[in-house]
């Protein structure tokens, strides 16, 4: 088993991103992979002018890539949020506009992984009050996926970089995946399993593999510390993708690292050709 055995797909809103938007997919192909993903990626904007949308939707076929994942609008991203589902407001009714499109952009390219981040606490605002905004959300984002045959993914991020997520842990995480099944009866909401995000809590990986694996929709990988690309850290990536491997997971693998200072085309020289 080993790195050459597993289904990479890599995340261009974090490598390539020295390229235009609408560059990245051929870029993506050209250094190997067949497939991609991607956060939401109009910051700005979760109901993007028909024209941005159609213009992304062409790269990506016209490089011959696969759209695997896409984030559902979670605000600056990156930036200082990290999400908007559970924000009332104006944030969460950007959320709630941008479903529908995120789920039809998707739905068009064959994507079956919606990617729904929880959004920090606010102050002044009951936790509770948030909660409950996000499972109404989170109801509303896993239906839209589930039109269009797909995962709705629920992330657990790290404390040390994102102080007002509340998710930041496995169990946290998981307990918002059974909340939203329980609400819908769909069972298609799954936990996105982030192996950087979960050591740098602190969490016992193969632990959570172990225990968690039959929840996880989708896995994401960099090494720690540093968030580069494996082999930059000390995690043991190469063992515990083959642990999940044994534990029953047969999908994609997203490359979510920083390539550091040098283009990120020169970033997958650790990956078996």
């Amino acid at each position: 088993m080993g790195f050459a055995d597993q289904r990479f797909n890599v995340n261009l809103s974090i490598l390539f991103t020295e390229l235009p938007l609408l560059e990245r997919p051929a870029a993506a192909a050209a250094a190997g992979f067949t497939a991609v993903e991607l956060w939401w990626p109009w910051v700005d904007s979760p109901v993007p002018e028909r024209s941005e949308l159609d213009a992304l939707r062409k790269a990506v076929q016209d490089a011959g890539v696969r759209l695997t994942g896409l984030n559902f609008y979670a605000g600056r991203l990156p930036g200082p949020d990290r999400g908007a589902l559970s924000v009332p407001g104006e944030e969460s009714e950007r959320f709630r506009a941008n479903v529908d499109v995120a789920a039809d952009f998707a739905g068009s390219l064959g994507c079956t992984a919606l990617n729904a981040l929880y959004g920090n606490r606010v102050d002044g605002v009951d936790p509770a009050e948030q909660d409950a905004l996000a499972l109404e959300n989170l109801v509303l984002a896993a239906r839209a996926a589930d039109r269009i045959g797909a995962v709705l993914l629920i992330e657990a991020l790290n404390k040390p970089e994102s102080p007002l997520y509340p998710l930041v842990s496995a169990p946290a995480a998981v307990g918002v995946v059974d909340k939203v099944n329980a609400a819908t009866g769909l069972g298609n909401a799954r936990f996105l399993m982030d192996l950087y995000h979960l050591a740098m809590n602190g969490e016992d990986l193969p632990a959570v593999i172990d225990r968690y694996t039959e929840k996880t929709g989708h896995v994401q990988i960099a090494d720690n510390p540093g968030r580069g690309a494996p082999g930059t850290g000390s995690l043991p990536l190469e063992d515990l993708l083959d642990r999940l491997r044994k534990a029953g997971y047969d999908g994609w693998v997203g490359l979510e690292y920083k390539p550091g200072e040098r283009p990120s085309a020169e970033a997958f020289g650790w990956l078996p050709r």
